[in-house]
């Protein structure tokens, strides 16, 4: 069942945020918003330094990719993808759900996870993954 989510979510989303997207091309969370990219998502890179990476201007936090001004420009995003430690998980997750705009989906990268993240945006009815690599389920479910 999971698995039609899934595929459905990537399908039909077209904007996914990137919470931990490094510059660094050796970085697994650049390669796979590279991937992304090529398979025509918009990208909405999240980095607390700011510039530029894969040539999108990159958000200094969640409040400011999710601001109204940031919608209106790349339009909802539709899944956040998470690369971070997975102890910062519980209280990413306590402000995404004071975020205005929030997403369909919270997708928590692979070796990564946490029960309280869980619960809370579970709680919120956010759709919630945890310890799967967007990249390798676009590849298995899309392709």
């Amino acid at each position: 069942m999971q698995d039609n989510l899934k595929k459905t979510l990537l399908e039909t989303s077209k904007n996914i945020a990137i919470l931990g997207l490094s510059p660094d091309s050796t970085k697994t969370s650049h390669q796979v918003a590279k991937y992304l990219l090529q398979k025509g998502f918009n990208i909405i890179p999240i980095y607390p330094k700011g510039g530029e990476i894969l040539g999108k201007q990159a958000h200094h936090s969640l409040q400011e990719a999710f601001s109204e001004e940031s919608i209106k420009k790349n339009g909802a995003i539709e899944i956040l993808n998470i690369f971070r430690k997975s102890e910062a998980l519980s209280g990413i997750a306590k402000e995404i759900i004071g975020l205005p705009n929030k997403p369909k989906c919270v997708w928590i990268q692979l070796g990564l996870q946490s029960k309280e993240a869980k619960d809370i945006l579970e709680q919120n009815n956010l759709f919630y993954l945890e310890n799967t690599c967007i990249k390798l389920e676009y590849e298995r479910l899309c392709l």
